[in-house]
């Protein structure tokens, strides 16, 4: 977003209708470059509406994340900064680039809009302003990558205990980092380490969750989706999730060096979206199928193959697929 954009935003999240000519003399631009920039805005997916005589304003019900009313809303987590951007690359980008620096650890970042979000195996995750949750953990580790074994897979737990707080039925963990609901993805979970993978080491923790999808990008993703509008009585609000998303995953992380994702299998396993049915494991190089028995106190997915015999799987260039 650039700096005009960011400007008008401000005024138009009070919720009321401010003309063109309002919003130029308020911002010391013309009516003209007002206008250019809204039709912009819109192009992004922001949703605005416009009356004649009266001006424009944001959509009615649409919130705006805001650091204060997010920090306001939590109850165990106290994150060391809480860094809310209307347009990053990525938020996962944006928490690594602060990993050489201490004072960031514990500390989570959330943005309106990704405009190169990412997801496992280096695919795309579609980010349209304001539509969902993207945001991110740094957390500091001192025992190295052994000891962070089904970390990701713990993250899932946390979320779905956050889903589930907010009233949500029907939660499922899909092996390793997606979050299902009544079998479809609402969200995915994306870990990536920075420093020493035998001690010292920052991981970055994204998580992404669809709320407000637009009809016309959910067209372009490749697999049964769903959003929070879609699976809820009545609205969540983003601010109210995102207090609750950063209370589950920061208790998850102040014990999980000690406890280990042992400490968490037994709810993941009872949430598994996958477990018992016959899927195959993709790689690069080929696909393996059996019977999914669930995962191991590693992380480890475990499959029962054709022959009887029990394979584990874990990696980050796998995907777990139901089989056809």
């Amino acid at each position: 977003m650039s700096e005009l954009q960011d400007n008008i935003l401000a005024v138009l999240k009070d919720g009321g209708f401010h003309s063109g000519e309002v919003l130029g003399s308020a911002l010391g631009v013309s009516r003209t470059a007002v206008w250019k920039q809204l039709q912009k805005m819109q192009n992004m997916g922001l949703p605005l509406e416009s009356i004649k005589g009266s001006g424009y304003r944001l959509a009615q019900g649409f919130e705006l994340l805001s650091a204060a009313d997010i920090s306001a809303q939590l109850k165990a987590a106290c994150p060391r900064h809480i860094d809310v951007f209307h347009s990053l690359n990525s938020t996962n980008t944006f928490a690594r680039e602060q990993a050489t620096s201490r004072d960031y650890a514990g500390s989570v970042v959330f943005a309106e809009q990704q405009t190169s979000g990412r997801g496992r195996r280096g695919t795309e995750w579609l980010s349209p302003f304001g539509a969902s949750i993207y945001m991110s953990v740094l957390w500091d580790f001192e025992q190295g990558a052994q000891a962070l074994e089904g970390l990701s897979l713990a993250v899932g737990v946390a979320v779905r205990r956050a889903l589930l707080d907010l009233g949500l039925a029907d939660v499922s963990l899909k092996w390793p980092n997606d979050i299902y609901v009544r079998g479809k993805k609402l969200g995915g979970i994306l870990l990536e380490m920075v420093g020493d993978p035998e001690g010292h080491c920052s991981v970055v923790i994204g998580v992404g969750i669809n709320v407000s999808m637009p009809l016309a990008t959910g067209l372009n993703i490749d697999q049964p989706w769903t959003d929070l509008d879609s699976e809820s009585f009545s609205p969540i609000s983003r601010n109210r999730l995102a207090a609750q998303l950063i209370d589950q995953i920061f208790i998850l992380l102040a014990d999980f060096e000690t406890a280990g994702f042992s400490a968490y299998r037994d709810e993941w396993e009872s949430a598994d979206a996958l477990n018992g049915l016959h899927c195959a494991i993709i790689t690069p190089r080929e696909t393996t199928s059996g019977v999914v028995l669930g995962v191991d106190n590693g992380g480890a997915v475990r499959l029962r193959l054709a022959d009887g015999s029990i394979q584990r799987f874990i990696g980050g260039e796998l995907s777990l697929r139901l089989a056809k």
